[in-house]
């Protein structure tokens, strides 16, 4: 065995997406070169080969709690080895591992165990009472697995066992027995946010890598660099692009336990890392911290963005030294932008051969410039479906594209660029006004350090415009300021009516605004209004 390490090849000369098994790809590293570090967290490090041992107890451990080969488990744990461990070793044992958002609770986590068939889930501490608050709307559900201490016994659920996760994973480390003949691991699920009804279960039903190794490529990360993500493991971009992109490139990983904006750039100097991935609003509130003199001072060369805004992209480069590759992707269904041009504000052009174009609402192409929905198609055709919801699938591919969600517009030379999501856009007097566009403008004001727009029902019909405004540290603005600043920067009617100070706005785990969560909240007593105060509008 060589301790080389190999990049993107694997030892035969097969190219390493044709290794699709996660545990596969460790594997293979294991064997090439079983000392090399691999994964870093607080202060631990993990071989490739200590990595691959734990694996392998974890799948026994899935074995021995009675997981079967052919079902499924809901993985609902906060960043931890143990997360991948049990996510890399379940089809060793046959099984299949659906991540779930850790702040899922009620309704939409009964459904989602339900639509998946978990029998078991295997879950932190603090989310067990949430499981078993709702296990007797789950038949299938057999086994609880908690991680932390110990579960304390809850006798009114006696039919959902509960156990330890350190039982589950003292196990014997060798190979798991191989399957029975004929049985294969059920294709994974991931379930979408649910923020206009049920999550929905993304099935993934062919194999789309080649724009996920085109994005990978672009970052430029070689053989033994390290990357760096605090994004939720139980999300696509940590799994799909960090943690496989880590083995892919033969790259070290370090994990974040949790997204901290004022201590995200000291984690990676603390690991050395030369890459990471943005989602949501990380860049802007990365931007939004207090300036250090050693901003500059850090390891890293290249962040793969996910949603940087144009008026943020230069000055993050200037001030932090980096580079900026944007993308664009979606867990329901491949189809990949690449920028790795630097085209400041573009999502990029299509790559692996997959047709991308802009329509309007009677789904007809539009010309560059104009506003619409974001549609794509593979040559291959359909690569992903709704689980159990095969009218959403057929409404999502309707015409033979599949439809984002996403507004967009591109230009003359093909590059395209987001416009925000086509649910969170509002309608005011007769005009469409998107959510991106108001926090756009809202967030250039330099005390501004985090904002959201939405849509609040108006007594005329149609909506009303409403921002919470999170403000930086020790900041002083009055709301009728905030709408100075948009007078100029924004269109005379997407103005907003209301304004809030707030001293958080909801989120998803991967840092993108939960609008459902504001448009229930509506206007709230501390919301200033400005047609009460007599604020006058320019239409200049």
């Amino acid at each position: 065995m060589g301790t080389d390490r190999q990049g993107g090849v694997a030892g035969n000369g097969a190219p390493l997406q044709q290794v699709a098994a996660p545990a596969s790809l460790l594997g293979f590293r294991a064997e090439e070169h079983p000392g090399a570090p691999w994964l870093h967290f607080e202060d631990e490090v993990y071989t490739c080969a200590e990595a691959l041992r734990r694996v392998r107890q974890a799948a026994n451990g899935l074995l021995d709690l009675g997981v079967r080969p052919g079902e499924r488990f809901a993985l609902m744990m906060a960043n931890c080895p143990e997360f991948l461990w049990l996510h890399f070793g379940a089809p060793l044992a046959g099984a299949t591992p659906v991540p779930v958002n850790v702040a899922q609770r009620g309704a939409a986590l009964s459904h989602i165990l339900r639509d998946s068939g978990s029998v078991s889930v295997i879950c932190d501490e603090d989310v067990a009472d949430a499981v078993r608050a709702i296990a007797h709307e789950v038949p299938s559900l057999r086994h609880l697995v908690v991680a932390g201490p110990g579960p304390r016994a809850v006798e009114s659920q006696a039919r959902l066992p509960s156990s330890s996760l350190l039982r589950l994973l003292d196990q014997t480390d060798a190979v798991p027995p191989p399957l029975p003949k004929g049985v294969t691991p059920p294709p994974g699920i991931a379930y979408t946010s649910g923020t206009t009804g049920p999550p929905k279960g993304v099935v993934q039903s062919g194999q789309a890598r080649h724009g996920a190794n085109r994005v990978l490529e672009a970052t430029g990360v070689q053989p033994g660099e390290v990357i760096y993500t605090a994004l939720p493991l139980f999300h696509g971009n940590a799994l799909g692009v960090s943690v496989r992109g880590s083995l892919t490139l033969d790259a070290e990983l370090a994990l974040g336990r949790r997204f901290s904006a004022s201590r995200y750039f000291d984690e990676c100097r603390r690991y050395g890392a030369v890459e990471f991935n943005t989602l949501g609003g990380m860049i802007p509130m990365l931007l939004k911290q207090p300036a250090r003199p050693d901003d500059r001072d850090n390891p890293v060369r290249v962040v793969l963005s996910a949603g940087c805004p144009e008026w943020a992209w230069a000055d993050f480069e200037r001030r932090f030294d980096v580079r900026i590759v944007e993308w664009f992707g979606m867990v329901d269904s491949p189809g990949t932008l690449l920028n790795a041009e630097g085209r400041t504000g573009s999502m990029g052009k299509p790559v692996a051969g997959v047709e991308f174009q802009v329509v309007d609402e009677e789904d007809r192409p539009l010309p560059a410039g104009r506003v619409g929905e974001l549609v794509f198609r593979r040559p291959e055709g359909r690569l992903s479906s709704y689980h159990n919801a095969p009218d959403l699938t057929e409404d999502a591919y309707r015409g033979g594209w599949f439809h984002s969600g996403d507004l967009a517009e591109y230009d003359q030379d093909g590059f395209f660029y987001y416009r925000g999501r086509k649910k969170a856009s509002m309608r005011r007097r007769g005009e469409n006004i998107s959510a991106w566009e108001v926090e756009s403008a809202v967030m250039t004001h330099p005390a501004v350090l985090e904002c959201a727009a939405y849509a609040v029902p108006s007594e005329v019909g149609e909506d009303e415009v409403a921002v919470v405004v999170v403000l930086a540290p020790g900041a002083g603005v009055p709301p009728e300021a905030l709408l100075d600043h948009c007078q100029g920067r924004l269109a005379y009617y997407a103005i907003p009516r209301y304004v809030e100070l707030v001293s958080s706005i909801p989120k998803t785990g991967t840092q993108r605004v939960d609008y459902g969560s504001l448009r229930s909240r509506g206007v709230s007593p501390a919301s200033w209004d400005r047609e009460e105060n007599g604020y006058v509008i320019s239409r200049a």
